[in-house]
């Protein structure tokens, strides 16, 4: 009886089972595909920007030379920290300097000897020639002491300059600054002997407010500005550079904080590079910048009044070069492939291959794939941060 039973109700089970089946086929029941993906589309702002040249270069010192000692002696002070700035006529080392005053007083003392001959030997020969007026003394004693007396002033020359030696071999005694700058450390030590054999390498000083910039431009830059001057009508000259404005940023600093101008221009191009050395100034009065840094410079180069600007993370790259993904007819997405140009903070401008009328899918990029269509929900085209925030959008179901 119990086993008549369970096959009964396991009978019911199946036959409810399939009832259900067929229930849900009767009913129709079919997939529905999802809604197409919402995206942000925006369209690109059109504003009048200068034209740059972006490169790279390095920075280097205005001045840079080594301190040496002039004359042989025996280091008798230090007389700065290193790494010190100091200013122009600064003591930095002090030689030994007993001999050399020597000297100088020994100069000093030959020419005042030469001095008292001198006096003699005029007073001599304007008596031969007073004598000679009167024809009381010979031509020869005139000649004589006219020789007399140009030996002594030859003399006298010769000491001064003996004299003038004297005091600047002595003034070589003190190592002074040539310029403003900063002082590395010192390679000598005091008691130790300088100039035996030549000049002696104390230390170095190192000038870098202002600071340099040196940079290559290619041959086609070259060919580009001489052209663009060509149809203005002006030549370049080197008395320009001044004038034209650069700016420089470092590789942890956004943007060009730093401005400065041109200041040289290489008169020809080098043949294994194909490039030209140019060289801007910039000021350095807080010593944010040091020599030998890697740098981005900027120099404008023309003017654009109708450039074209889109968000630059909104930009692709494929293996054709750069594209958008703009909105297209119902709404499907389309890929343009477009020429870029320079940034302009968030934004980078488009040089070809966009239209202002166009609508650019900035935000749901992930989602908006070429020939699929979206739901586009259209905004001002904004820095990224300003997009993310913007009240003001306004959605847009076509």
């Amino acid at each position: 009886m119990r086993v008549r039973l369970y096959q009964g109700l396991h009978l019911s089970v199946v036959l409810a089972g399939m009832a259900i089946l067929a229930g849900c086929e009767e009913s129709g029941n079919t997939y529905v595909a999802p809604p197409p993906p919402p995206v942000r589309v925006a369209q690109p702002v059109q504003q009048p920007i200068t034209l740059y040249f972006e490169l790279t270069g390095n920075t280097a010192p205005l001045n840079s030379v080594d301190i040496e000692a002039r004359v042989q002696g025996y280091i008798k002070s230090i007389d700065y920290q290193d790494g010190m700035t100091v200013t122009k006529g600064t003591k930095l080392f002090g030689i030994e300097r007993d001999t050399y005053q020597a000297q100088l007083d020994q100069a000093k003392a030959s020419l005042a000897s030469q001095q008292a001959s001198q006096v003699g030997a005029q007073q001599e020969y304007d008596r031969q020639l007073n004598l000679s007026k009167q024809q009381v003394t010979t031509q020869t004693a005139v000649d004589s002491a006219k020789a007399t007396l140009d030996e002594a002033n030859a003399s006298i020359l010769n000491a001064q300059a003996n004299l003038d030696l004297a005091t600047i071999n002595l003034g070589y005694t003190e190592v002074l600054a040539p310029f403003d700058g900063t002082v590395t450390d010192h390679l000598v030590d005091i008691g130790a002997l300088v100039g035996v054999s030549g000049p002696t390498k104390l230390a170095s000083i190192v000038q870098t407010d202002p600071l340099y910039a040196y940079f290559n431009v290619s041959e086609t830059q070259v060919l580009m500005i001489k052209e663009t001057l060509a149809r203005q009508g002006h030549t370049f000259k080197q008395t320009d550079l001044p004038s034209i404005p650069a700016e420089l940023g470092l590789q942890t600093e956004e943007g060009y904080p730093h401005k400065g101008h041109l200041d040289y221009v290489s008169p020809q191009l080098d043949a294994s590079t194909g490039t030209l050395q140019v060289r801007a100034l910039f000021d350095n009065k807080d010593r944010a910048m040091l020599p030998g840094l890697f740098v981005r410079v900027r120099v404008p180069v023309g003017h654009n009044d109708k450039a074209l600007l889109v968000r630059d993370d909104a930009i692709g790259t494929n293996q054709l070069g750069s594209y958008l993904l703009v909105l297209g007819k119902d709404d499907v997405v389309e890929q343009k492939q477009v020429k870029t140009g320079q940034r302009e903070g968030a934004l980078r401008v488009i040089d070809s291959g966009l239209d202002p009328a166009d609508w650019v899918v900035t935000q749901g990029i992930q989602q908006a794939i070429p020939g699929s269509k979206v739901t586009p929900e259209k905004i001002e085209m904004n820095p990224p941060a300003a997009a993310a925030g913007d009240a003001k959008a306004k959605t847009t179901t076509q």
